[in-house]
């Protein structure tokens, strides 16, 4: 449970902090420049999920009820214990603070704040969607998890002694 509060609480309060910010010093759609050709700072919203997919008028909704579905799960699997190495357990961590981050905003403003926008490549690449410090913990999460799979696969194929 310590994790939680070291990790979790954190990241989510970056999370609220830096959305505040763009929120209170950025028109909505406004963009600042802070590496040409590579990096703004950006005030977009977003009602779907990863990169703008499944917006619609009433996606938010089914995204609140997705998101706390989805952390009934992960405070089960934290409960059972499902996740016992330390990888796996910060790995919920970070996740569960992601999900708490873009689920606030789901509920206090209707949508999601988006605000880092890097321009990777050349046309025909567009930019990266915009992004939050929620998106990268969850995407973070998910990179861990993946590690972790391995992890737990490599040491289920040792051979047993006896």
């Amino acid at each position: 449970m310590k994790l939680w509060f070291l990790l979790t609480l954190p990241l989510y309060l970056l999370d609220q902090a830096t959305k505040w910010l763009v929120t209170h010093n950025f028109a909505l759609n406004e963009s600042r420049t802070v590496v040409p050709n590579l990096f703004d700072l950006v005030y977009y919203t977003n009602t779907g999920a990863a990169f703008s997919v499944f917006t619609s008028r009433n996606s938010n909704h089914l995204f609140i009820i997705i998101s706390f579905a989805t952390l009934a799960g992960l405070v089960f699997a934290y409960a059972r214990n499902l996740f016992p190495e330390r990888l796996g357990k910060f790995a919920l961590a970070i996740l569960v603070s992601g999900i708490l981050g873009n689920l606030t905003d789901r509920i206090v403003h209707g949508h999601v704040i988006d605000f880092l926008l890097f321009r990777f490549g050349t046309l025909p690449i567009p930019p990266w969607p915009a992004f939050n410090v929620a998106d990268s913990c969850i995407c973070t999460a998910a990179g861990l998890f993946i590690l972790y799979s391995f992890k737990d696969s490599k040491d289920s194929k040792q051979p047993s002694a006896g």
